[in-house]
């Protein structure tokens, strides 16, 4: 008796093993995709704040008109950000580009100072950049802005296209996702399916045979969102000795929110496959069992 009830308890642990595991790799998955989705956004937040244009300034700008434009842009609420090169920065890059002196060629500097500045993201799109232009052109200090409109236009329309698949991956994943671990859920619970119509001939109401099962599923969904949370924090920390970069597009502060949808996807997803499977047989008779 006691090798059988050894043998039992094995078997009951074997199930239980296999279910964690499976829904585990079921929320790494999940956690993956949901990782991409963070570092996407960073990346496209990124990129859109690296759109902006090149404005440049009269060859007569004074350092109060400088000044004045530096001031503006600094207090703006359209600018991420700008650089501000000066003549004389831009002859020493020029000359180091092309390896000779520019002024002994032509006899003066011929290059003018010019700003580089990129927008905030909500405003990395043409009709904003070309509303902002279009204010500043009217002072008077400025020569010239140049703004790349199709490369602004190409890169809004490649971050669409990107985040509509990945939106549509992510739902077909959680969709995969609740099927997969309801059928690991179902397997389990059928395997105790005759336990449960015992104790319903007993005289066990539904709620008191759900209560248990549920539980232990959800605290198996826990268990297996431990497990899944653990596994991507060792991918995370091994892509990023591969590359550095991914420290910035996918910062450990993104992760928690990761971390925190894999745990309610194991509760909510492992809590309700648990209960629709416990309800399915005890409303079948003894013959359905079979």
């Amino acid at each position: 008796m006691s090798q059988k009830k050894k043998h039992t308890s094995l078997m009951s642990f074997g199930k239980h093993l296999t279910s964690t595991v499976s829904v585990a790799m079921v929320l790494l998955i999940l956690g993956i995709v949901g990782c991409a989705a963070f570092a996407a956004g960073n990346i496209t937040r990124h990129i859109r704040e690296n759109l902006g244009f090149n404005m440049v300034m009269k060859m007569d700008a004074d350092l109060g008109q400088i000044n004045a434009m530096k001031s503006r842009l600094t207090t703006s609420e359209f600018v991420a950000s700008y650089d501000y090169l000066s003549p004389d920065q831009i002859l020493e890059q020029e000359n180091a580009y092309i390896g000779s002196d520019v002024v002994e060629l032509l006899g003066t500097n011929p290059y003018q100072p010019e700003f580089n500045v990129k927008v905030k993201e909500r405003y990395a799109n043409v009709d904003s950049i070309n509303s902002i232009v279009a204010q500043l052109r009217n002072i008077e200090s400025v020569e010239e802005i140049t703004v790349h409109t199709d490369v602004v236009e190409s890169i809004n329309s490649n971050i669409g296209s990107l985040s509509l698949v990945l939106m549509a991956l992510a739902a077909a994943l959680l969709a995969i996702s609740f099927v997969l671990i309801n059928n690991t859920v179902r397997l389990t619970i059928y395997s105790a399916r005759f336990l449960l119509h015992t104790m319903k001939l007993v005289g066990a109401t539904g709620a008191f045979i759900r209560r248990p099962i549920v539980v232990g599923n959800i605290l198996n969904g826990l268990l297996a969102a431990a497990i899944a949370i653990l596994l991507l924090c060792l991918l995370r920390v091994y892509t990023v000795n591969l590359e550095s970069d991914l420290n910035i597009a996918l910062p450990w502060t993104d992760l928690i929110y990761v971390f925190f949808g894999i745990i309610i996807g194991g509760i909510v997803i492992c809590g309700a496959a648990s209960w629709i499977a416990t309800n399915k047989y005890l409303r079948k008779s003894y013959d359905d069992m079979f």
